[in-house]
């Protein structure tokens, strides 16, 4: 960065951390003791929706590396868009197995980034719930290279259950990078993974 850009008021961009990622299972046991939530095997990463031979070819590359995982249970890698036009590819995994499901998200967000659609990807996210019927997702921005907890409530409106998105805030604050900015916390309504 320069001194014009100081001097406008221009900021460079975060880098993206994909290996971020990777500290998803231990915080998983960080919030299973702080809030009880454990996880449910579903993730998925969002990106904007892309037209083109050169996306099919990755999309198809991403979920053929995927689906060759011997050790995959339950349904193969699919492609999901959602109300807002958003497109999801969605993963699932034994519950137990949220160290595979973060190797999936990782490998998704990867080779679409080596493939140079880096700009389109929004956000990665791992599904978690507990006894009571409560539902969260650890949401990661790809463009801020920080989590926040997501909580909706149960029920056809869209509400959230702030509290309980601030006790996980709380809770893993030692063990992911937690985006202070609670405006850039958007609600991922009817989010694939969840």
């Amino acid at each position: 960065m320069g001194l014009l850009d100081i001097l406008l008021g221009r900021t460079k961009p975060v880098a993206p951390d994909l290996d971020q990622l990777f500290a998803l299972p231990s915080a998983a046991v960080t919030l299973e003791a702080a809030v009880s939530l454990t996880p449910t095997g579903r993730g998925a990463v969002c990106f904007a929706t892309v037209e083109g031979a050169a996306f099919e070819q990755t999309h198809r590359e991403v979920q053929a590396l995927l689906d060759a995982d011997a050790d995959r249970d339950g349904p193969p890698v699919e492609l999901r868009r959602d109300d807002f036009g958003y497109s999801w590819l969605v993963s699932e995994r034994a519950p137990d197995q949220l160290p595979q499901l973060v190797n999936d998200l990782h490998a998704v967000n990867s080779s679409m980034e080596v493939n140079g659609f880096g700009p389109q990807l929004l956000c990665s996210l791992a599904g978690f719930h507990d006894a009571e019927g409560r539902s969260l997702a650890l949401v990661y921005l790809y463009k801020r290279g920080t989590f926040f907890p997501f909580a909706p409530l149960p029920g056809d409106g869209q509400r959230r259950d702030n509290p309980l998105e601030l006790r996980v805030k709380a809770a893993l604050t030692n063990d992911l990078r937690i985006e202070q900015d609670l405006n850039r916390w958007f609600p991922v309504w009817g989010a694939p993974g969840l």
